[in-house]
């Protein structure tokens, strides 16, 4: 692929993400909470997470061996913080999932297209297309302030999308079937905070890195995870009612809401029919 053509492939990339922005705030894309039988046969959650995540991880691998970037700073350190996302989400995250959710062979699918054409665009944009000299200055390009605070971020973010997802892990003890809202983290005050962290961290990664190929795949984040945050938001509203969402507290409190109870306890909603 010439330069040019890598810009065109950018371009195209940014014009999906808007029509996927849009489409998404009409269409529930169908995993997690959303699943429906209408998405087709699915399979099971954890083989569908790596199947669908480990391409992006191997495509990069690959794309950086044959490039000859080879261990030069601070590119490498560009490649290892993005692979130790992706080896988490790959090799880690499937595995701590609990329950016997599936997904979907359809999302997976376009999960494994989206990720391979990431896995493209962010080594096209470290390791082939890069601006001549924005990487030159070796180890001391890693202390420019913008630098600095796109590893800030990177890694609040990481932590957060962390500490988010393992709330989400444990909000039931086994055999629970009842229904909670996250109240623990940021859940305090975002609806979707492991989202919100993910978006974080890949901000903080386009800071750091000044790739432009990277600040597109920022646009896709927000434009795949914001419409899915507020169409969790909504439905959080219509399950816990509009004056439960968005009150969380650490005490025991007893709300009675559209002929519901809602127990706060340990920082987590509890709801009881009544």
């Amino acid at each position: 692929m010439s330069e040019e053509g890598f810009h065109l492939f950018l371009g195209a990339m940014c014009a999906t993400a808007l029509f996927v922005f849009i489409a998404l705030y009409f269409i529930k894309a169908g995993y997690g909470m959303f699943r429906t039988a209408s998405w087709g046969y699915s399979i099971n959650n954890k083989l569908a997470w790596v199947l669908m995540e480990a391409p992006v991880f191997i495509v990069m691998f690959w794309l950086w061996g044959r490039s000859g970037v080879g261990f030069s700073v601070p590119v490498y350190l560009f490649f290892l913080l993005f692979q130790l996302h992706y080896f988490q989400r790959s090799f880690v995250f499937p595995f701590l999932l609990k329950g016997k959710s599936r997904m979907p062979v359809a999302i997976m699918a376009m999960g494994i297209v989206f990720n391979v054409l990431n896995g493209m665009m962010q080594a096209g944009g470290l390791f082939y297309f890069a601006p001549e000299g924005l990487y030159a200055g070796g180890w001391a390009y890693l202390l420019k302030p913008h630098a600095l605070l796109g590893v800030l971020l990177f890694f609040a973010g990481m932590f957060i999308n962390l500490h988010s997802d393992h709330v989400i892990r444990h909000l039931r003890k086994p055999g629970d079937t009842r229904h909670y809202l996250p109240a623990k983290g940021l859940y305090r005050y975002v609806t979707s905070a492991n989202y919100f962290g993910e978006l974080v961290e890949w901000t903080g990664f386009a800071i750091l890195t000044a790739s432009p190929a990277a600040w597109v795949f920022v646009w896709w984040t927000f434009a795949n995870l914001v419409p899915r945050s507020d169409a969790i938001y909504r439905h959080y509203r219509a399950e816990f009612g509009d004056e439960a969402v968005g009150k969380t507290q650490t005490h025991h409190t007893l709300y009675l809401l559209n002929n519901r109870n809602f127990i706060i306890h340990n920082s987590r909603f509890i709801i009881h029919n009544s």
